[in-house]
């Protein structure tokens, strides 16, 4: 693993700056990555997902010191909110999860008063607080389906609606029909005619 220095440096080049969530990003992933016992990445590639909770700056840092990525199916991203992350050894089923302090914030002002910005305070102090002052960590058990895994695509069908591929059993059925998620009424998107 590189060091905290290296990692922000890489961060900055790959992110485009260099800011708090940053710092967290990395160390969460650090201190995660240490408390499953792994230190060199090449080992469990195929091992390690990754589950995201918030889709900030923090996300990316992660990202980067785990490997983990979303086209790889290693990296999962829940939207809720949060600054934290579970890490899964899928092959031993051991997981922790670390999440960001809300306290840090506080904490970093007071390590930091001469500094006149909130987000000057919390990148200094977030690169000097100890583990335990700016996360929480914990054992947690993630139940991983087979589908979710990384690496090819377990099944695919075509929505019997719109002929889309789906993959890894993300499939409705509704009124026996084999349905994308649009077509079963679960859209994030509306289509539009060439007329609007």
């Amino acid at each position: 693993m590189k060091t905290l220095t290296e990692y922000m440096a890489l961060a900055a080049q790959s992110h485009g700056h260099m800011c708090p969530g940053q710092v967290l990003g990395i160390r969460l992933a650090m201190l995660g990555l240490k408390s499953l016992g792994i230190d060199d990445l090449s080992k469990y590639r195929k091992r390690l997902v990754t589950f995201v909770e918030i889709d900030r700056c923090a996300t990316d840092a992660v990202s980067l010191v785990t490997g983990c990525r979303l086209g790889k199916r290693s990296l999962k991203f829940l939207d809720f909110g949060k600054v934290a992350a579970t890490f899964v050894d899928v092959q031993t089923n051991r997981a922790v999860r670390v999440v960001a302090r809300d306290d840090a914030r506080e904490k970093a002002r007071g390590m930091f008063p001469e500094l006149a910005e909130p987000h000057q305070q919390q990148l200094a102090a977030y690169q000097r607080m100890d583990d335990a002052d700016l996360f929480i960590l914990q054992p947690v058990r993630v139940k991983l389906a087979a589908e979710d895994l990384p690496g090819r695509p377990r099944s695919r069908v075509a929505c019997e609606e719109c002929g889309e591929g789906i993959n890894d059993g993300r499939e409705r059925r509704v009124d026996g029909r084999v349905l994308c998620r649009h077509c079963a009424g679960e859209s994030y998107y509306e289509k539009v005619t060439s007329d609007e």
